[in-house]
This record gives C-alpha cells, structure tokens and sequence, in this order.
C-alpha cells in the first residue's frame, strides 16, 4: 500500500441525512455491504463494474454521490507502468465544487475502515497540478488543501492509497465529503477508488501510556488512554524479520498490506530475521489481529551477548507532529521453553514502555501469537521530535539465560485530536523532506538509560470530545533510515528521500560521475541503500592497498574492506579502462536495492565520488562456488553440500523469475556468481547484466547479447530475444560444471571436450556421463540422485527454450534429488539400483559451440564479467581472506 497524506479541513456546512434518498439506493449496493467478507468497492468514474489484477470486483460509484451536481467522470490520458491495474486508478470522480458520497454503514457499533485511492495524472480539461482540496469523513478532516500532485511528486510515486479507521458512528450512513480549496484557483478535488470496511474489533482494549508502566508483564497499574471516540491513521504497518504481505494474503479480509521493516531499522545493527521452526496458531487471539506470517517470522538480536548487552534493536519513523500516536507491537516467541530465557525492555521515543517483557511469561507457552498496545506524543519543539523511535534492549536484571529481544510485527496508527476532529498534517516537500533526513546518524547510538522524567510531562489530549465518525490515514512513509550521507557535489544535502513500496518511480537523481558524464540513479534505490564517500571508501581499504585486493573481474579489482569500526565488507572498484561501467553499475544498484531475498546477494551502498564507481557489499567467508570445485579446490565439498548449494541458487533465480514484482532475468549465471556464506548458504550474484520489465507478455526481451561464453543461451544468441529460459540454460552449465568439476569451456581440452555443455550432453546420450564427473564424487553419489540430477540438468540444456523447464520445476526436482541422497546416506534408500546409472537419451539437437569458441578466442567480448581470479597472495585457508560479497545472515 502506497504512501498516503491527509490534511486538515473543518466541514463548514454539514450535509444532512436524506432518508427517502437514502431509501433509494440500490438493493444490490446495500446487499455488497451486507455480505460480510465482501466490502463496498467503488471505481470511482467508471460506469461499469470491473475487477482489478486481484480478482476483486469494483462497481460503479453514482448511485452514492448524493450531492455534487458538478462532478464529472473522468480517464487518466497517461497510464504509468507502476499501475497494478486499470482498476481503479484510469478512472476518476472529479469534484469541481463540493460533492458528497453517502455510505450505508453495515454495522454501527463498530469502526468503519475507509480506503480512498489516487492516481494524481493528466485528465482531459484539468490540470492536475491545480487539485487542492479537502476531505471530510462523518465529521473528521481527513485532507486539508491537500495536493495528491505534490505528495506523488514529493514522495516519487504514481499513485497512493489513503486509509483510515473511522470511530464507531450512531448514524445509520457514513457521508464522505470532498471539497475544492477555494484559496487556490480553479481548483478541484478527485479520487479514483474508495473502500468501505466494516472492521472487527481490531483496538479492542486501552493503549498503555508509555513510561507508566512498572516492571514485568504487569500492566495493571499503568495509565491507559481511551480511544473508543477516536479515529485512526495507519501510518506504518511492518512485518518485522520478514517479506512483504500482499492484501490478499492478509487475514480477517481487510485487505491489508504489511511491508518489510529493514528500511527503518537505525545504523548497522539490523539483527537477525529469523523464520519459526514449529507450527504457530492463534491460540485465542483473534485471527484478524494480523495474519499468521506475522507471527511466524520475527526479527532478534543475534548470538553476540557481549554486542546485546550494549545495544539495541532500533526502528525510526517520521511522523506529524503535535498528534498522540498508537503503537501496537506483535510478539510470538517460537523458542523459548521457559521462564526467564529472553527477557528486554521496550522504548518509545526514551520512554519505557514496558521493562522485563519475558513472552513466555505471558503466553506461558510456545508459539503463542500476543499483542500490546502503547500511545506516546510527539510534540514539535524540535526537528527531532517529528520522528518517533521505537527501541529494544536485553534485560541484565532478571539474570536472563539469553541477552536478546524479539519483534515479529509493529503497526503505528496517529490518533485524531478530538478538539478539531482531524487527522491531517501538511502536504509533504522535497525541501521538506530532505530537511528531516539530515539528521540521520552514520552509526547506531550505544545504548542509554531513557529519561524517565520525561514521562510525567506528557501532554495528553482529551479523548472525551470527538466526533460521531472520525477518518485514518494509512501512510506508508517508507525511508531508508540508516544513515546520514552526503550527495555528491553538494554540501547540505541528503540522497535519502522517501519511497513506496507500490509504484516504481522513475524519479532519478543524477550523481555526476565526473569522466563519464553522470549516473542517474533513482530516489527509490538511492533511499534503499548507504551512499559512501571516497574517503570512507579509502578508509576502509588503506587506500586501495594491493594487500588488501582479494580479486580482479571485468568491473575491476575486489578488496577487502572495514566499515564502521569492526564490519567487513567487499569492495568492487571499478577500472576506468574496463568495458563495463556505468549501465552496470546503474543496474546492479537499482537492482539489489529493491531485492531482499535469503539467496540473492545484499547490496550495502555505492560511492559515486571524483570519478569513481564504487559497489559496497557484505563479505562472505566462503568465497565463490567455482573455488570449491577446482582452482586447488582448497575444500572439497561432499556431493550433499553441492545439492545444497544449487537448490539455494535456484531459490535465488527462481525467486527472480516469479517472485518479485516484475520479471528479471539475470543473464551472466554461473558459478563465480553464486556466492557461498560461512554457513553454506548459496547465493546469487552480480545484477550488472540483468534486465527487468513490468511485462512479459512477448514473452522475451529484445536485447543485444551479452553474457558469458560457456553458460550463454544459444537461442539467446540466434534471436536475440532473452527469457528466462536464458537464465535456465545458463544454470544447466553451473549444474554439470558442480557435478564435473571442471571450467565451461576449457580451449585446452581436445576440441570436442571443449564446450562442457556438448560433451557433457554428448556422455549423456552415450550413457558415459559417470566417466566424467568429479573422481571425488565416485562410489558417493546414489544411483537415484545422479540420474534425476544429470536429467534435470539436460533438460535444462535443450536448444530450444519452450522445452526447457522452469527455474521451479529445476528446484522441485533437485530438491528431490537431495532427497534420495539423504536416504542413501542414511542407508533408508529404497533403490533397487546397485551398478552403473541408466541415463536416458537427449532427444535435443546438441548445441554446437565451435562459433561461440572462436569468437572467445579471438578475444571478441561480449560485456561479460570475466571470471573472478583470485589473488594468491591475499587468499589463504583463512577463511576471512577468502573472496565473497555477502555475509550478513538477515533473512531479508
């Protein structure tokens, strides 16, 4: 759910109840809002009924504009491809003078969850950049000389999604008013969509006031805040540990997006996300609090007691100042079996808001899903005091077997202030913006003992007074809040600006190389990752020191880095000689910033500084997948570490192919590109190559070719039309080369050995394929697993892509072949097969490489990253020194 603002605006002439017209209303309109699950749905300026990408249907909006005569239906001119559908943004209800919507409410005892899209483009005789208006639910300003224009411009977004949780109401209707700012000329208000919801009892107790609570998990003497008069804004709802949550997958069917919370997390200590290991139910707690994959992943600490015990898990948020804010946390410890094992403090903006939370106490049992709500002011006497922090820090008192915390979910809602009745804060500015995110600190502050005393000074407003029905906004203000950076070529700027999850910006920011005329790299992946000076760059490496360079590829020389005192990384400096640059580095920054995936690679920053293009990653012990197979083969790994190995990068590509939002297809796969942590945990690397769309619906994409010789897709290379069949058959090469132990292509080998694809295929078809594998690897392999391994390798290897399978089914059938391995090693195999392996014949025309070869002997390049050398003289059985660009083990 895209960003949302709400402004101000007190209703000057309240609209009456019209009782015959209300009787008029479509049967068909108050039968949507009676059957429960299925919630009034409005494409606001369309006359017919639709349904969106999800399935959901939406219908025409007339029949409940009861007032606003001048209103007009209207189509967006332009569609930008960050749209998830026609409906319901190509449409809009333009209101040139006030106009009123009337909504049968369906219960009114309980909240009503309204849902108002916009889609501020070009629409046929306005202009959009003159749309300021107010918006006015059952009473409460909910926009005030709001501009969507400025909001989508300010934040780098096509569209957005206002969301708000409106007070029990005793009239039988909700009215929705939207109104012109008569300070600005010709001005209109519009919308594209609106959602009406009978919520359930989602804020079913009294918030606890932070910093009144004593110790333990008793709260009964803590001051609580009633909310029952008051309405509420989502201003951020978090899947903390764990992966973004469409609506449609949300629980209770209120359509609720929940959203990474890696973003927010201050300075370095991101924790460990960690996924349960056992089955968590909902054990009484109602099942539209939050859906179960909440509680199922959950975000700690880590192992480092020394490191816990003087530091604290913390997120930063930008808020409205002078509003009360509510903030739900949602625990489900899925390890702890007794008393007194994980015990921690919980702040709000330095307060204590609880102290010596031990879950298990709570729940007194495992996998127990539980919620706690807390409220806190946030006043604006200074800059700082618009941002609120939420922080958690291991408790030494209790003597507790483990110095850690937990969060599984954290959603914070602003309170409407009864006095006014309002929920709005001011339309955002880049200017604005950017001022509020110089403050950001560059490393995380050592913990400190909150100001208690400031708790009793609180100023808490009145929650006696508030209107019959009151609206919430649901901002998603998603910033990458680690640190404060510079931009280049300015002194007091920031590069970290606002983002959305939902719409792909194509707002760039150009960072000026200086030799090469600029890089332009939007706001969306600048906000997503560290921007490093040069002098932090040469800080980390001694000043590129050649001890320090642990490899050399076609994007220039790798070194050994230390970042914020004790953090290591792998620094990728470009070669102002090399073929590659600046569309590589552009790629693999936009790329990585938007991917967080247990096996695809973790880009931390870049510098773009006097001319350098530089790539920060994390440093991983265990090096390059090639290195484990030959090149000294300083470990040699069991054929099970393989397996292991090529099912984490097919989760990877597989991951890329289907589960991002669009397709990307990586295109240079191979083994120096799949990276292996100090666990073992495979993962893909280096996006510099890859390509992405917001359709496939040629089913490829037409491009020059590039890649690498030996793993490059011959159709690829006939056609010039990549998919990501591509990626498959490159990932067949990774395959036989693991099981082989032996380069992709080898000019030293007689010229039919050559290729390791066709003679590869070759000893499959002549059934000679055990000959050439690993010697290694000979007696331990089962029967079973080599055959369904080599067939899914040369499947992936057929000539033409529509007979090759997916990257799903690749990982389907190796994990199959893990299995049988376990089995076989366990002496469990049901196997009837103790001799030699009966591999079937490729029926595929073998693919002939002999022109591919030439061309790399004639040293022709293609754009390719060469292979990565090692240094010698930097590498050692240390596995520190060993190459690799990722080892933070976050789960993200």
């Amino acid at each position: 759910m895209p960003i949302f603002f709400f402004a101000p605006m007190k209703s000057k002439n309240h609209i009456p109840l019209l009782p015959l017209l209300f009787l008029s209303l479509s049967l068909n309109a108050i039968q949507a809002l009676n059957n429960g699950p299925n919630p009034l749905v409005l494409n606001c300026g369309s006359p017919n009924a639709g349904e969106d990408a999800d399935g959901r249907k939406w219908q025409p909006d007339d029949e409940f504009l009861i007032t606003g005569d001048k209103a007009v239906a209207a189509k967006a001119e332009t569609q930008d491809p960050s749209l998830p559908s026609d409906i319901p943004y190509m449409t809009a209800r333009i209101f040139p003078s006030e106009g009123t919507y009337q909504f049968p409410l369906q219960n009114s005892t309980s909240r009503t969850l309204l849902r108002l899209h916009f889609y501020p483009s070009s629409y046929p005789n306005f202009n959009i950049s003159n749309s300021y208006f107010s918006v006015i639910a059952g009473g409460v300003t909910l926009l005030n000389n709001f501009s969507a224009s400025l909001a989508a411009e300010a934040l780098s977004q096509a569209y957005f999604i206002k969301e708000y949780y409106l007070a029990p109401s005793e009239l039988p209707t909700l009215n929705v008013t939207f109104k012109p700012s008569d300070k600005q000329p010709q001005s209109f208000g519009f919308v594209n969509g609106i959602e009406v919801i009978s919520s359930p009892m989602v804020f079913d107790e009294e918030p606890i006031l932070a910093g009144s609570a004593g110790s333990g998990n008793d709260f009964q003497a803590a001051t609580t805040v009633p909310i029952d008069t008051n309405s509420l804004e989502t201003m951020y709802r978090l899947n903390v540990g764990g992966q973004y949550i469409a609506p449609t997958n949300d629980s209770g069917g209120l359509m609720r997006s929940w959203y990474d919370d890696s973003l927010y997390i201050y300075g370095a200590g991101h924790g460990v996300a960690v996924q349960a290991n056992i089955t968590v139910g909902y054990k009484g707690l109602p099942t539209y609090i939050a859906p179960l994959d909440v509680y199922r992943t959950y975000r700690s600490m880590g192992a480092f007691v020394d490191v816990n015990k003087n530091s604290n898990l913390t997120w930063v948020f930008q808020v409205d100042p002078n509003f009360m804010y509510l903030i739900r946390f949602h625990w489900c410890d899925s390890e702890m079996t007794k008393i007194n094992q994980r015990v921690f403090d919980v702040y709000i903006n330095n307060k204590t808001a609880a102290s010596e939370m031990d879950i298990f106490a709570w729940t007194n049992s495992i996998a127990t899903p539980i919620k706690k709500d807390f409220v806190v002011h946030v006043s604006n006497k200074a800059d700082s005091d618009t941002q609120l922090w939420v922080a958690l820090h291991p408790n030494d008192k209790t003597k507790a077997e483990f110095a850690d915390v937990l969060l599984n979910g954290l959603e914070i809602f602003k309170l409407s202030d009864n006095g006014k009745s309002n929920l709005a804060g001011p339309n955002p500015t880049l200017s604005d913006l950017m001022k509020k995110y110089q403050e950001a600190q560059m490393a995380p502050k050592s913990f400190e003992t909150p100001n208690e005393s400031s708790s009793s000074t609180v100023v808490i407003t009145g929650a006696a007074g508030g209107a019959a029905a009151v609206g919430i906004a649901a901002v998603i203000f998603l910033v990458a809040y680690n640190r404060k950076k510079r931009v280049p070529g300015g002194d007091s700027a920031t590069s970290w600006l606002p983002i959305s999850w939902n719409s792909n910006s194509t707002t760039t920011k150009s960072v000026g190389r200086s030799t090469q005329g600029g890089v332009s790299i939007s706001t969306d992946a600048a906000s997503n990752c560290r921007y490093f000076s040069l002098a932090e760059i040469k800080n980390a490496t001694k000043n590129f020191d050649e001890s320090n360079v642990i490899g050399v590829g076609g994007f220039g020389k790798v070194y050994k880095g230390i970042i914020d005192s004790d953090m290591k990384v792998a620094i990728k400096r470009s070669n102002p000689s090399s073929e590659q640059g600046v569309h590589e580095f552009q790629t693999e920054i936009e790329m990585l910033s938007q991917l967080r995936h247990r096996h695809l690679v973790s880009l931390i920053g870049f510098c773009e500084d006097n001319g350098e293009m530089i790539l920060v990653y994390d440093y991983m012990g265990k090096g390059t997948l090639r290195e484990h197979l030959y090149k000294g083969n300083k470990i040699i790994l069991t054929w099970k570490q393989r397996l292991e190995i090529c099912i984490g990068a097919a989760r990877g590509l597989h991951y890329l192919h289907t589960g991002a939002k669009y397709t990307i297809i990586h295109r240079d796969v191979k083994t120096t590109n799949i990276l292996v942590d100090d666990k073992w945990v495979a993962k893909v690397s280096d996006f510099g190559l890859s390509k992405t769309g917001p359709n496939m619906n040629k089913g490829h994409v037409s491009t020059v070719v590039k890649g690498s010789f030996g793993y490059l897709d011959p159709e690829y290379f006939r056609r010039q039309q990549l998919t990501e069949k591509s990626d498959v058959y490159s990932f067949g090469v990774v395959l036989f080369e693991v099981l082989c132990a032996r380069p992709a292509l080898n000019p030293s080998l007689p010229k039919e050995q050559v290729s390791l694809a066709d003679w590869a295929l070759r000893c499959a078809r002549n059934k000679t394929l055990e000959d050439i594998i690993d010697p290694q690897l000979k007696g331990k392999i089962a029967p079973e697993c080599l055959k369904k391994f080599a067939e899914t390798a040369e499947k992936c290897l057929a000539d033409h892509g529509v007979d090759r399978p997916t990257m799903g089914d690749v990982l389907w059938s190796l994990e199959s072949a893990l299995q049988i391995q376990d089995n076989f090693e366990s002496g469990r195999s049901n196997s009837s097969s103790s001799g030699s392996m009966n591999l079937e014949s490729v029926e595929e025309e073998v693919i002939d490489h002999n022109s591919l070869i030439a061309m790399h002997r004639s040293t022709l390049s293609l754009g390719e990253d060469d292979d990565v050398e090692v240094n010698k003289s930097s590498a050692s059985d240390n596995t520190e020194d060993v190459f690799s660009l990722f080892v933070n083990q976050q789960g993200r």
